[in-house]
């Protein structure tokens, strides 16, 4: 056994501690790509045709901001060293805007690797839809980088799903339901029972009155929404909240805003002042 003096000892102790980091370094970069293809592989959406874009969003756009901090681990689950990745199908007949704003949102939190996919049973989209989430991102590979992926996959489904564990949950189907989850990634639900009743409400109203109803629906709607917005800069009161996301982005889909009454028309300005519902407004147009 070679013999070392007190200081070669201690440079020998530095460069194999140096050496292990290395190891280490290379192991998380593995496991990172590994994670993300386990994602490909184990989920019926192996067959995706195309890549389009990955992207790290970063719009400068007004701030918005939420009380309460959410935690990642609390929401999702602890960080194991792989990139945490949310899969969502959507048909590209009925793009969901309110989506786009949210993940505009999340972008402006969190560092987000943004990837937009074509399935096999789609044989065509839209350019728009294909930039949908930004441009591609120079260290897209590095998905160490990232704390959250946001995978969007064009898909012929009958119902926009969602899944953030492949292996472990249940798709969540259904545009204002997802909403309600990734909105959770921004800021927790009013702890007021009366507060959360009152945003859920409004997201209920909107995808299933505003955006399914009848013109006769979509009219009381509107004037519901227009003696609300009297009272309040907001739907539910002082703050922006997933309830003004979801009935502004139907709002557009219902084709309602140009002849909409004058307190909706101030809102739905004061939305677009934020900043975040760019992707959306185009796509409605």
């Amino acid at each position: 056994m070679p013999m070392y003096q007190n200081g070669e000892l201690e440079l020998t102790v530095k460069s194999l501690e140096a050496r292990q980091d290395e190891i280490m370094k290379k192991l998380y970069e593995l496991k990172a790509a590994v994670e993300g293809l386990a994602k490909t592989v184990t989920t019926p959406d192996a067959d995706m045709d195309l890549t389009v874009s990955s992207s790290l969003s970063s719009q400068s756009c007004s701030s918005t901001a939420f009380k309460g901090i959410t935690d990642l681990d609390t929401v999702l689950g602890k960080d194991l060293g792989a990139l945490r990745d949310i899969v969502i199908n959507a048909n590209p007949s009925q793009p969901p805007l309110s989506l786009l704003v949210l993940h505009s949102l999340l972008c402006k939190r969190y560092r987000i690797l943004s990837t937009v996919h074509v399935h096999s049973s789609v044989a065509s989209v839209k350019p728009q839809l294909l930039s949908c989430l930004g441009p591609r991102h120079a260290d897209s590979y590095a998905r160490q980088m990232f704390q959250l992926g946001f995978t969007l996959i064009w898909k012929d489904v009958p119902k926009l799903q969602m899944k953030f564990s492949v292996r472990n949950m249940c798709p969540i189907e259904g545009e204002a339901n997802v909403a309600r989850f990734l909105f959770k990634l921004l800021a927790p639900y009013p702890s007021d029972p009366a507060a959360a009743t009152m945003v859920d409400s409004w997201v209920d109203v909107a995808f299933f009155q505003l955006a399914e109803g009848s013109a006769k629906e979509r009219a009381a709607v509107l004037r519901t929404l227009n003696s609300a917005l009297g009272r309040s800069p907001w739907l539910c009161g002082a703050e922006f909240s997933l309830a003004d996301i979801a009935c502004y982005c139907c709002v557009l889909l219902s084709g309602s805003a140009p002849s909409a009454p004058a307190n909706v028309q101030r809102w739905i300005k004061s939305c677009e002042n934020l900043g975040h519902f760019g992707p959306a407004k185009q796509l409605a147009q």
